[in-house]
């Protein structure tokens, strides 16, 4: 069961959180019927991103086993044998679709959605994340997708503002992600990605300051939306900017100053500094929205 567990990774799972911003940024929280489509929806893609993660490790075998950290993975280390893994491919993908009875009448347009996201990701898998620039655009988009697929599953519209601040923020996170790669290729003269050649420490760090400046103006316009203002009822969403802030310096001092931005989950779930940013930023939302 571990070994499954490491696998299908669970921990990633934090990432389709996007998939329930919708409601929380459309003022929902207390609508228990949407809120159950939106959780169905999260599974639904919980399962099926689990899916990819098994395909990629598939792909992956002899580059991981090639890798100071990734050789540990249960494929890679030949715990899991490929004939399984697409085993459990399968059936994670099987389940994830099954999702779709709980999510109600517009099931059939989150089920497109999943279905592109997840012939998007095995693509990904097989070419596209061997190019450089096209690899963090495609994660990024992915993330969008899943925001689309919570909106369509609750029936909450998508502000343009918040559409264009995901994909920012997460292609900023990519880069961040890509910079690790380019200090261990620096330090060991191997290359993580075939892709790392293409980029070198100046591009990255351009690439993320110019992210990180447009995403927080993004933000910004997001909060004083005309549209925002008129859904929410409250005209004080902006003060959460100041967290958002914060979110990003801490974010770039992780990158350049600590090195260590390979796994934006795994900081998520270590960094005291990050997590009590995140969590002011969340109850000073809720309260501009739902108690204001």
């Amino acid at each position: 069961m571990k070994e499954i567990l490491l696998l299908i990774r669970p921990k990633q799972w934090l990432k389709n959180v996007f998939v329930l911003l919708p409601v929380f940024f459309g003022g929902a929280l207390a609508d228990s019927n949407i809120l159950l489509q939106a959780l169905a929806t999260f599974a639904a893609y919980s399962f099926v991103a689990s899916s990819v993660y098994c395909f990629n490790d598939i792909i992956d075998v002899e580059a991981d086993r090639q890798h100071s950290t990734k050789c540990r993975r249960p494929i890679a280390s030949g715990r899991i044998s490929i004939t399984k893994a697409y085993l459990l491919m399968a059936f994670m993908l099987v389940v994830g679709m099954a999702m779709m009875v709980f999510v109600g009448d517009s099931w059939y347009k989150v089920a497109l959605v999943l279905t592109g996201y997840y012939m998007l990701n095995l693509f990904y898998c097989v070419r596209l994340k061997h190019y450089a620039v096209i690899d963090v655009c495609v994660v990024a988009f992915g993330f969008v997708l899943r925001l689309l697929a919570g909106s369509l599953a609750t029936g909450i519209p998508l502000s343009k503002w918040i559409v264009m601040m995901t994909f920012l923020l997460t292609l900023f996170l990519s880069f961040a992600k890509r910079r690790d790669d380019v200090v261990r290729m620096e330090q060991t003269g191997i290359a993580p990605r075939k892709n790392t050649s293409r980029y070198n420490l100046t591009f990255i760090n351009q690439a993320i300051t110019i992210l990180a400046s447009v995403t927080i103006v993004c933000y910004i316009m997001y909060t004083v939306s005309p549209e925002v203002v008129a859904r929410t009822g409250s005209q004080y969403i902006y003060l959460t900017t100041v967290f958002v802030l914060l979110g990003l310096l801490r974010y770039i001092q992780i990158t350049v100053v600590d090195k260590r931005s390979e796994d934006p989950t795994k900081i998520i779930f270590t960094d005291r500094f990050l997590q009590l940013v995140v969590l002011a930023w969340a109850v000073m939302f809720f309260i501009t929205i739902y108690v204001l």
